[in-house]
Protein backbone atom coordinates (compact mmCIF):
# COMPACT_ATOMS: atom_id res chain seq x y z
CA UNK A 1 0.00 0.00 0.00
CA UNK A 2 1.31 3.19 -1.11
CA UNK A 3 2.02 5.94 1.43
CA UNK A 4 -0.68 8.89 0.95
CA UNK A 5 -0.77 11.71 3.48
CA UNK A 6 -3.24 13.04 5.87
CA UNK A 7 -5.45 15.38 3.79
CA UNK A 8 -7.30 18.40 6.17
CA UNK A 9 -10.66 16.43 5.52
CA UNK A 10 -9.35 13.31 7.18
CA UNK A 11 -7.66 15.42 10.00
CA UNK A 12 -11.59 16.53 10.98
CA UNK A 13 -12.88 12.96 11.10
CA UNK A 14 -9.63 12.10 13.17
CA UNK A 15 -10.70 15.13 15.33
CA UNK A 16 -14.22 14.32 15.52
CA UNK A 17 -13.73 10.76 16.90
CA UNK A 18 -11.23 12.26 19.64
CA UNK A 19 -12.78 13.50 23.15
CA UNK A 20 -9.41 13.97 24.66
CA UNK A 21 -8.07 17.89 23.54
CA UNK A 22 -3.49 16.65 23.88
CA UNK A 23 -4.33 14.54 21.23
CA UNK A 24 -6.16 16.41 18.81
CA UNK A 25 -3.18 19.16 18.88
CA UNK A 26 -1.31 15.67 17.67
CA UNK A 27 -3.64 14.89 15.16
CA UNK A 28 -3.14 18.69 13.99
CA UNK A 29 0.53 18.61 14.81
CA UNK A 30 0.63 15.53 12.16
CA UNK A 31 -0.95 16.82 9.49
CA UNK A 32 1.02 19.84 9.07
CA UNK A 33 4.13 17.39 9.90
CA UNK A 34 3.11 15.35 6.66
CA UNK A 35 1.93 18.42 4.89
CA UNK A 36 5.31 20.09 5.31
CA UNK A 37 6.91 17.29 4.05
CA UNK A 38 4.93 17.45 0.76
CA UNK A 39 6.14 18.56 -2.45
CA UNK A 40 4.40 22.17 -2.75
CA UNK A 41 2.57 21.95 -5.65
CA UNK A 42 1.13 18.70 -4.19
CA UNK A 43 0.18 20.69 -0.95
CA UNK A 44 -2.90 22.48 -2.32
CA UNK A 45 -5.02 19.09 -3.01
CA UNK A 46 -4.71 18.37 0.69
CA UNK A 47 -7.13 21.62 1.74
CA UNK A 48 -9.58 21.71 -1.06
CA UNK A 49 -11.94 18.55 0.52
CA UNK A 50 -14.21 20.61 2.79
CA UNK A 51 -13.85 18.70 6.10
CA UNK A 52 -16.69 17.71 7.82
CA UNK A 53 -18.09 19.05 10.91
CA UNK A 54 -15.99 17.96 14.21
CA UNK A 55 -18.40 18.58 17.04
CA UNK A 56 -16.94 21.31 17.83
CA UNK A 57 -17.32 24.84 16.30
CA UNK A 58 -13.74 26.25 17.07
CA UNK A 59 -11.93 22.95 15.73
CA UNK A 60 -14.34 23.73 12.70
CA UNK A 61 -13.21 27.15 12.47
CA UNK A 62 -9.24 26.48 13.06
CA UNK A 63 -9.68 24.35 10.70
CA UNK A 64 -10.91 26.84 8.29
CA UNK A 65 -8.29 29.65 9.36
CA UNK A 66 -5.55 26.76 8.89
CA UNK A 67 -6.61 25.94 5.65
CA UNK A 68 -6.44 29.85 4.86
CA UNK A 69 -3.41 30.31 6.32
CA UNK A 70 -1.53 27.15 4.34
CA UNK A 71 -3.00 28.30 1.15
CA UNK A 72 -1.45 32.11 1.29
CA UNK A 73 2.07 30.54 1.59
CA UNK A 74 1.18 28.63 -1.63
CA UNK A 75 0.33 32.38 -2.98
CA UNK A 76 -3.17 30.59 -3.33
CA UNK A 77 -7.08 31.95 -2.38
CA UNK A 78 -8.12 30.10 0.77
CA UNK A 79 -10.37 27.47 -0.27
CA UNK A 80 -13.71 28.34 -1.06
CA UNK A 81 -15.22 26.22 2.25
CA UNK A 82 -12.90 27.86 4.57
CA UNK A 83 -14.18 31.87 4.16
CA UNK A 84 -17.40 30.91 6.14
CA UNK A 85 -15.53 29.45 9.03
CA UNK A 86 -15.02 32.35 11.37
CA UNK A 87 -16.27 32.71 15.47
CA UNK A 88 -18.37 35.42 16.64
CA UNK A 89 -15.95 35.69 20.11
CA UNK A 90 -12.40 34.92 19.80
CA UNK A 91 -10.71 31.71 20.55
CA UNK A 92 -7.57 31.34 22.65
CA UNK A 93 -6.64 27.39 22.64
CA UNK A 94 -4.22 28.05 25.35
CA UNK A 95 -5.57 29.14 28.84
CA UNK A 96 -2.36 30.27 29.99
CA UNK A 97 -1.63 34.13 30.47
CA UNK A 98 1.58 34.02 28.81
CA UNK A 99 0.60 31.72 26.01
CA UNK A 100 -2.07 33.74 25.61
CA UNK A 101 -0.89 37.07 25.13
CA UNK A 102 2.45 35.51 22.91
CA UNK A 103 -0.75 34.30 20.49
CA UNK A 104 -2.29 38.13 20.85
CA UNK A 105 1.41 39.37 19.13
CA UNK A 106 1.97 36.31 17.33
CA UNK A 107 -1.04 34.83 15.35
CA UNK A 108 -0.88 34.48 12.02
CA UNK A 109 -3.73 37.00 9.89
CA UNK A 110 -5.16 34.04 8.58
CA UNK A 111 -6.44 33.28 12.19
CA UNK A 112 -6.89 36.38 13.52
CA UNK A 113 -9.43 37.08 10.36
CA UNK A 114 -11.44 33.66 11.39
CA UNK A 115 -11.31 34.88 14.88
CA UNK A 116 -8.86 31.71 16.41
CA UNK A 117 -5.50 33.10 18.13
CA UNK A 118 -2.86 30.48 18.43
CA UNK A 119 0.22 31.85 17.94
CA UNK A 120 2.68 31.16 14.45
CA UNK A 121 5.20 29.66 16.66
CA UNK A 122 3.16 26.79 17.88
CA UNK A 123 2.36 26.06 14.13
CA UNK A 124 6.18 25.67 13.58
CA UNK A 125 7.01 23.94 16.57
CA UNK A 126 4.56 21.18 15.10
Amino acid sequence: MAYEPMTMAQLARHLSRQPDEKIKWKHLWEFLEEYRWEPAEQRAQLLLEEPSATGDPQWDVLLGALAEHLAAQLDLAPPAWSRSRVLATPWFPSSLPSKRMEALVWAPAAFRKHGVYLSSRDLDAA
